[in-house]
């Protein structure tokens, strides 16, 4: 089967604004271009459309889902990783947060969870391994798009190019392939499975 992993489109924080509830937080006008892009570029209907509970990724699917209306859509939790704890966190910048990423990324301890909401780099993985084990239990030759978010689908690419690697060397890898962000606003990144494992094919397309 093939999936195509689809980050949500530019949103307000995406774009510098204060985040107070990152569930919740919406896309740009661009970010809703971006969507609309997204869904005329398609050459075919999917078997599935995926996303997250996240407000910004259902609303980057929402053009894709009106154009494949006879599609099933499900909703799974593959929403954004959440290391630094939000109650601490909520109604700040993205550069005022920077100091304490890096603290975060340069510890390199994939057990670590920073608090209450917060989740460890390992249950990430996990995650993320769960959600590739679901497409992978589609029928062979079928396609999902799915709308998810940048280091979830990140997450899916260390899996499937890392798997070499332990956890806290996945984790270091990680950090430094998002700088800059590794998954840009609406980019698609494409896997196949081949019966026995998964390989990453970034320029599939649908």
């Amino acid at each position: 089967m093939r999936v195509i992993f689809i980050r949500h489109g530019e949103s307000t924080g995406n774009a510098g604004l204060p985040c107070h509830d990152l569930a919740t937080i919406e896309l740009t006008e661009r970010g809703h271009e971006q969507a609309r892009a997204v869904a005329a570029s398609w050459a075919q209907p999917p078997a599935l459309i995926v996303t997250s509970p996240y407000t910004r990724t259902q609303q980057t699917a929402a053009p894709t889902i009106a154009r494949f209306p006879g599609v099933p859509v499900e909703v799974w939790p593959i929403e954004e990783f959440t290391y630094l704890q939000p109650a601490r966190w909520n109604g700040t910048r993205s550069a005022e947060r920077m100091p304490h990423l890096e603290r975060y990324w340069s510890a390199a301890d994939p057990e670590y969870c920073d608090g209450e909401g917060a989740e460890s780099f390992a249950t990430l993985l996990r995650r993320c391994q769960t959600a590739l084990d679901r497409l992978a239990a589609m029928p062979a030759g079928s396609l999902a798009y799915v709308f998810g978010h940048g280091q979830f689908i990140q997450a899916a690419r260390a899996i499937v190019t890392d798997a070499h690697l332990d956890e806290r060397a996945k984790m270091r890898a990680f950090w430094r392939k998002g700088e800059p962000p590794a998954i840009s606003n609406a980019q698609r990144v494409g896997f196949q499975w081949h019966g026995e494992r998964w390989a990453y094919s970034p320029t599939l397309t649908a």
